[in-house]
């Protein structure tokens, strides 16, 4: 498996034959319903076994465009001279899936005929889905039911845990007073725990994850508290205590203070980290998930708890701004399938910041206002799945995966072996 950037003037024909492969199998695979690829569009090729070598092609080039090493390259083709390559000439690509990771994908619960679908499909790729979402009360009762049965015996039936998320979501969005009177609440905490293991209990989930954002730094001993108290009822019959906390690359940053990531890894199985957002719908144009940070990120939590227990979040999203961007003004959130099929719709070439390892693009809609739109393709992806490895991390997870991001399934295969109970 490799990755083609679209050159002006190519086409999906022309890149097909190329390789030797169907245009068919390069839409299906890349989750395209035209053909009109536009310059610097990323393709997923799904050889896994050879490339054909073009005019131009060297080691390193090839080695770049499949995401392994030209050592690694050179080890799997010890008959072929780097310094005399030949058009035409077949090259192995290493396999590099040694790397045994576990996902943890969120799924929102839409209706039992598309929850089986999906989760079937995705199944192959998953160690765990938490199914979203529970609210709370201020008293620590469970506010709301879900139709969730068959999501979850289908995960189950998929060999995946099934995992209930409990956030702290409002009709006004997530509710950092909310959980302040929870959990300054002794009676309405021990109440939510209990409900918790109830719920779980009752419905079949193989546990649970905490997804409390906007934590203030006023309760940040009282949530790590919290997640003690939840892991000692939990965790003794057998149930997974999982928590969801944003990106922080130090102590330093005030609105994060609410994460002890040290406090929160001691007592929780795993923790996911929502590593994106740095640029989000209320912000100026950029990526959301820059890999300098992304790093900085990993890097500052295995310094508070053990990589083992570190599962690095990717968004299967991106924004969409209108540009010259204007404070004050909301972008639209874009899937990253939908932000392509944007630039194949407009015809907008599609840029890459290797700086940031993000893609990026421009266009002027019917009503000639300018957008500017960052998403997560292919490379972006596959950056941060290297990182995975690099940094020894448990593995990776996503939001969300009704998104929808066709190239997933390959890329967690080409780099991975997953984890399955």
């Amino acid at each position: 498996m490799f990755i083609h950037e679209v050159q002006a003037g190519e086409s999906l024909f022309r890149i097909s034959s190329r390789y030797g492969t169907s245009v068919d199998q390069l839409r299906m695979v890349n989750g395209l319903s035209e053909t009109n690829v536009v310059p610097g569009q990323a393709l997923l090729v799904p050889l896994y076994t050879y490339i054909i070598v073009q005019p131009g092609d060297t080691f390193d080039t090839i080695a770049k465009k499949s995401y392994v090493t030209v050592q690694q390259l050179r080890t799997a083709n010890p008959s072929v001279n780097p310094a005399s390559l030949q058009a035409g000439t077949r090259i192995q690509i290493p396999n590099t899936s040694n790397y045994l990771a576990s996902t943890l994908s969120f799924y929102v619960v839409r209706s039992p005929a598309l929850d089986r679908t999906l989760i079937t499909d995705f199944a192959p790729y998953a160690s765990i889905i938490s199914l979203f979402e529970y609210h709370i009360a201020a008293n620590g009762d469970i506010a709301n039911d879900l139709n969730d049965i068959t999501a979850i015996q289908t995960t189950w039936q998929n060999r995946v845990i099934p995992i209930v998320t409990i956030t702290n979501l409002t009709a006004q969005g997530f509710s950092p007073d909310l959980t302040h009177q929870v959990l300054n609440n002794p009676t309405a905490r021990t109440n939510l725990v209990n409900n918790i293991f109830t719920l779980i209990s009752q419905k079949g989930y193989g546990g649970v994850n905490i997804d409390f954002e906007q934590m203030p730094a006023a309760d940040r001993d009282l949530f790590t508290g919290f997640l003690r108290q939840l892991s000692e009822r939990l965790k003794p019959a057998g149930f997974v205590v999982t928590v969801a906390v944003p990106a922080k690359t130090s102590e330093g940053i005030p609105w994060l203070r609410g994460y002890d990531y040290g406090g929160i890894g001691a007592v929780v199985d795993y923790m996911f980290i929502m590593a994106y957002d740095w640029h989000h719908a209320g912000s100026e144009p950029g990526p959301s998930a820059p890999i300098t940070e992304v790093r900085r990120t990993v890097e500052f939590a295995a310094s508070r708890l053990p990589r083992s227990k570190i599962i690095l979040g990717m968004p299967l999203y991106g924004y969409d701004w209108v540009v010259p961007y204007t404070p004050g003004t909301a972008a639209r959130a874009i899937s990253n399938q939908d932000a392509i099929t944007t630039a194949m719709r407009y015809q907008s070439p599609i840029q890459y910041s290797r700086e940031n390892e993000s893609p990026f693009f421009r266009y002027r809609d019917e009503q000639g206002a300018d957008h500017e739109v960052w998403f997560e393709d292919t490379r972006s992806i596959s950056a941060k799945m290297i990182s995975v490895r690099q940094s020894g991390l448990l593995g990776l997870g996503a939001w969300q995966l009704t998104l929808g991001f066709p190239q997933g399934p390959w890329l967690l295969r080409k780099f991975f072996r997953v984890r399955k109970r």
